[in-house]
């Protein structure tokens, strides 16, 4: 699981900085660098705060750092068929909240 990256992601997708997400947020921006580079793992309260701040659903940001790693080898088959359109459906449902984070 790399919830860093889909972090990294889905505040990118949003066209926020890093800045922008830790005034957003209250965590400061070095521990959401870290979080992003894989540095350090986001606690459940920064995971609820950032889903909070980009209105999103938290299963949103797990959907988008699963990795096949992540997967038991007798899952793998359906998780390649799967994931390409969760991660899909998952990006729609961050695409359809953008408008609306950037303006708040």
């Amino acid at each position: 699981m790399n919830i860093g990256n889909a972090i990294k992601q889905v505040r990118i997708h949003f066209g926020l900085s890093q800045v922008d997400m830790s005034e957003r947020t209250g965590i400061s921006q070095t521990s959401i660098s870290q979080i992003e580079g894989g540095v350090k793992n986001p606690s459940k309260r920064s995971i609820k705060l950032i889903c909070e701040a980009l209105e999103i659903p938290e299963a949103i940001l797990y959907v988008m750092g699963m990795e096949e790693l992540d997967v038991p080898a007798e899952r793998k088959g359906a998780y390649k068929e799967l994931y390409p359109a969760m991660k899909d459906f998952a990006i729609q449902l961050i695409g359809k909240r953008k408008s609306k984070v950037l303006h708040s």
